[in-house]
């Protein structure tokens, strides 16, 4: 498959002029739609050439909880992001030993795209207001700006007064993106998976497959 990168050159754009890309982590546990839409209004609201996925090699931020193994969660995003020509997924973080930081990720992407890519890290917007407690926050925000997507039920105002605190704090670039994203979140899906409901219209057909296939979220939320 295309997007099956084995290295972050592999998702190199080329053409004239500065390259805009956005980088999508997460835990991805699983891919739903909700993550292909926020990801493709990033790509089209801020004229992205191209989205790389980064799932999760060890989420620092799980704690104890259980995580399904990376290149389970791995093959799912692949799987969910094959139709797209603009969308990548890069095992990375899946390759890098140790908890994988943001801050390492971006570092690794800026030193190989260089300084003629500008680096637009994708967050859901509730966790604008938790970047500050990120490993090495202040270096992050030098390194790349940041895209925070909405999904209903988020509260908009509190989203923005996030913005603004972590703007005058670190001198941020944060631009908030209003998506018409669905209100699923992965632990809803896996809890679906658990007491036997479909994932039908929530995510990809081959995503689906693959977790029943592959007996997954059968015995954990």
């Amino acid at each position: 498959m295309s997007n099956m990168l084995t290295n972050t050159q592999d998702s190199t754009v080329t053409g004239s002029g500065r390259i805009r890309r956005g980088v999508y982590g997460g835990t991805f546990d699983p891919i739903h739609y909700g993550h292909l839409i926020c990801a493709q209004m990033a790509l089209e609201e801020m004229d992205l050439d191209q989205v790389v996925f980064v799932p999760a090699g060890i989420p620092p931020h799980k704690g104890d909880q259980s995580v399904t193994p990376a290149l389970d969660r791995y093959a799912m995003v692949v799987l969910a992001t094959q139709d797209n020509p603009r969308f990548v997924v890069s095992r990375m973080e899946l390759e890098r030993p140790g908890p994988s930081y943001t801050v390492d990720t971006v570092a690794e992407l800026r030193r190989v795209w260089g300084d003629q890519v500008d680096i637009y890290f994708i967050v859901g917007a509730d966790v604008v207001a938790e970047l500050p407690e990120w490993h090495e926050p202040e270096r992050l925000f030098q390194l790349c700006q940041f895209v925070a997507v909405t999904r209903p039920g988020y509260d908009t105002a509190a989203v923005e007064e996030s913005i603004r605190t972590v703007q005058e704090r670190f001198h941020a670039h944060i631009t908030l993106l209003r998506t018409p994203g669905t209100a699923m979140s992965s632990h809803e899906l896996r809890a679906r998976v658990r007491s036997g409901k479909s994932l039908r219209y929530l995510v990809p057909p081959a995503v689906e497959e693959y977790v029943h296939s592959h007996g997954l979220y059968q015995g954990r939320l």
